[in-house]
């Protein structure tokens, strides 16, 4: 442990830069805590370099999220799914990024930095959205900036505690790494167990395309709901033909009035997220308002249109 702190010193500046670009191009490299321990050992040894990690932590910022950020401009909403898919936290990652751009705009680069889960899917979405590039770069300099600082200021601060947690994890040797190692096998199981508890929540039967081609071809035809937000729509603009645009958090804080009451007729909810989760939610909320016959469409509106039917655009 102790040649390992004396490896970060030397090479703060590369690990440093390793770290956050390892971090920004969404690899699950703990690049918080690390800048953190970086900083305080700094403070204590070479306080001159805290000037270079500043400067290495803000290229690697840049330069990793303008990856996504043009492959979001380049591919729009084929690449948001796909980064999603691969999320650590898939069921949620575009929900939040949407609220989060939504209401925040280009300030949203810039919280996302402190947000798990969103922090990689901000830059894509942002470029999805024509955010232009001399925004970016202000926003994403300002993120960088701002997000370096926090976590080197806290080891400045707390160097004195965090050289001694050092101290103690130099003296216990093998059992230290044994103890990081439980712990982080830990921090993996609860992540998986909340989320087969969040899947158990919104595993609800779904529709399939072709069951609503055939209810859309029946007597009453059933009501389809597309629960998208805002940025969600300005990425996608596709939608089914003849849904109602209501978006989630607008079903679940019940700030419109529904213009259907459901009764005797099916309601179909469809999203753009992994595992329909939002579309789930969406049915959630309504059968807590009595409206018992929602449903969410399998596969959401990407299942729609590879099974070859017509959209409308938003």
């Amino acid at each position: 442990m102790e040649q390992l702190s004396l490896l970060l010193v030397e090479h703060a500046v590369a690990v440093v830069f390793v770290a956050t670009f390892c971090a920004r191009v969404g690899l699950p490299v703990p690049a918080s805590p690390l800048l953190v321990v970086a900083g305080a050992l700094a403070a204590i040894a070479q306080p001159l370099l805290l000037v270079a990690m500043v400067a290495a932590s803000w290229i690697a910022n840049l330069l990793g999220d303008a990856v996504w950020f043009y492959a979001g401009r380049l591919y729009g909403y084929r690449f948001m799914r796909l980064l999603c898919k691969i999320s650590m936290s898939p069921d949620s990652c575009v929900r939040r990024s949407e609220t989060l751009i939504g209401r925040w705009g280009g300030m949203s680069l810039v919280l996302a930095k402190f947000v798990p889960g969103v922090s990689v899917i901000a830059p894509p979405m942002a470029g999805a959205l024509g955010m232009s590039s001399w925004r970016f770069v202000a926003f994403d300099t300002a993120a960088a900036l701002l997000w370096t600082g926090v976590f080197l200021g806290l080891g400045w601060i707390f160097r004195d505690e965090i050289q001694a947690v050092l101290d103690a994890m130099s003296q216990a040797g093998g059992i230290a790494i044994v103890a990081l190692v439980v712990v982080l096998a830990a921090m993996l199981a609860v992540r998986y167990w909340r989320r087969r508890t969040f899947l158990r929540l919104t595993g609800m039967p779904r529709v399939t395309v072709g069951e609503l081609m055939t209810m859309m071809d029946g007597e009453p035809p059933p009501i389809v709901i597309d629960v998208r937000g805002e940025a969600g729509v300005q990425v996608d603009p596709r939608r089914i033909p003849g849904a109602l645009p209501i978006a989630l958090k607008d079903i679940q804080q019940r700030r419109v009035a529904l213009p259907f009451d459901g009764a005797g007729r099916e309601v179909v909810l469809y999203c753009s997220c992994p595992n329909e989760v939002s579309a789930a939610l969406g049915a959630q909320a309504l059968a807590s308002r009595g409206i018992k016959r929602a449903r969410p469409l399998a596969g959401g509106l990407e299942a729609w249109v590879e099974a070859g039917h017509p959209t409308h655009t938003a």
